[in-house]
């Protein structure tokens, strides 16, 4: 899945129309609370104004349903990207308006303009609204996609905007983000090192059912762990307690474990409480033996440690989903344990995006791994061995 990048081209006065993912958690204040998604896309941005470039920054933030919605404005992120970035970022009041129209045909070398809200506009969503797409395409000569985020959607910015770009003749290429993540996702599936080892946790197998399915065919070893496990334990017959569980899933998860044989691999120890709280009524018991009245909140030591060791032995390992409820004490040390093997070892080790993405962050080990993904509902897609036609109609190299 070689496709071009942005540093392939020249951009030397040209205006480069970049998809961004600024999605950004916001408070009641409107202030954004976690600018990640906002410093990721800096680097990329900054490359092409450091190349004599101009650049018009797309993006969507929330769900305003096709209609504008202060809430949902892109101010805040623009204000994030402005502390960030050494040039000038302006914000556009719409976005295919007047106010950005007027501000793209201003803007000049070096400088940023952010536009509202895509999805403000009905166009985004449907996809196929001729006067939004035709209107975007001219505002670049190149496009630029740098949003993993939502590249596996079709969406009018993701798909139809570039499209008619590359209908006039125009370059549509990829950013850092979305090359990265092809090449540690998608080439990694396609040509792994081996023994290539599987993270996968959170709380529904429905959630992860077609990626532990795909996996299974490529992995040597799949290690379930969070609240998921508690579903396989009951499709062997294990008790479960008050644990979170997928009835309706278990004969998925029994044909799963047909399926895996000695490949996937599933706690051996839980370590339970009585509350869903630090200060609860603890106990470590076996997988299968959680007592009624308690839950199953973290996979146990002995599993830890069964997990550890597979991990430190792998040449490549993908994680997605945290070991158990790694927000609170001492529901936590499962997650911990696997992210140290996995920041410890010599593996090219690759973090799924979301929950997974946030645990290794808030462990400290975001920068002993090889890559963490932006985007947790593409990255699992990806895994599930999905193609997305949004990065598929891009310029190969």
């Amino acid at each position: 899945m070689a496709k071009r990048t942005i540093g392939d081209l020249d951009v030397a006065g040209k205006k480069v129309l970049m998809r961004v993912d600024f999605n950004v958690p916001l408070d009641d204040a409107g202030q954004v609370t976690d600018d990640r998604r906002v410093r990721l896309a800096v680097p990329m941005i900054q490359d092409v104004l450091d190349r004599g470039g101009s650049v018009v920054l797309m993006s969507h933030l929330g769900r305003p349903q096709g209609e504008v919605n202060p809430k949902y404005s892109l101010q805040p992120a623009a204000a994030a990207l402005a502390e960030l970035i050494e040039a000038p970022v302006d914000l556009a009041a719409d976005t295919v308006g007047k106010d950005a129209t007027s501000k793209v045909a201003s803007l000049g070398v070096g400088g940023v303009l952010v536009l509202e809200n895509l999805r403000f506009h009905p166009g985004e969503k449907n996809g196929d609204a001729a006067d939004y797409i035709a209107t975007l395409a001219g505002f670049g000569d190149i496009y630029c996609n740098n949003a993993f985020g939502t590249c596996h959607r079709t969406e009018g910015s993701m798909f139809a905007v570039p499209k008619a770009m590359q209908e006039q003749g125009k370059p549509a290429v990829v950013g850092d983000l979305v090359a990265k993540e092809i090449k540690y996702l998608a080439d990694t599936l396609a040509h792994p090192e081996r023994p290539f080892v599987a993270l996968l946790g959170g709380a529904k197998v429905s959630d992860k059912i077609n990626v532990i399915d795909n996996l299974l065919g490529v992995c040597d070893k799949v290690l379930i762990g969070g609240a998921m496990a508690y579903t396989f334990s009951l499709a062997q017959g294990g008790r479960v307690g008050d644990s979170l569980v997928e009835h309706d899933k278990v004969d998925l998860a029994r044909m799963l474990i047909e399926k895996g044989g000695d490949k996937l691999v599933l706690p051996i120890d839980t370590h339970c409480g009585d509350a869903f709280s630090g200060d609860c009524r603890k106990q470590v018991v076996a997988a299968g033996e959680i007592p009624d009245g308690f839950e199953g909140l973290d996979i146990g030591p002995e599993t830890a440690r069964l997990y550890a060791d597979l991990l430190a032995g792998a040449k490549i390992v993908i994680w997605n989903g945290p070991m158990g409820v790694f927000e609170i004490e001492p529901f936590d040390a499962g997650t911990k344990a696997v992210a140290q093997a996995i920041a410890a070892g010599s593996s090219t080790s690759i973090i799924g995006g979301g929950d997974s993405a946030a645990a290794i962050e808030q462990l400290g080990f975001a920068d002993q791994v090889s890559h963490v993904s932006t985007g947790g509902g593409a990255s699992l897609e990806m895994l599930e061995g999905k193609s997305f036609a949004s990065v598929d109609l891009l310029d190969e190299t």
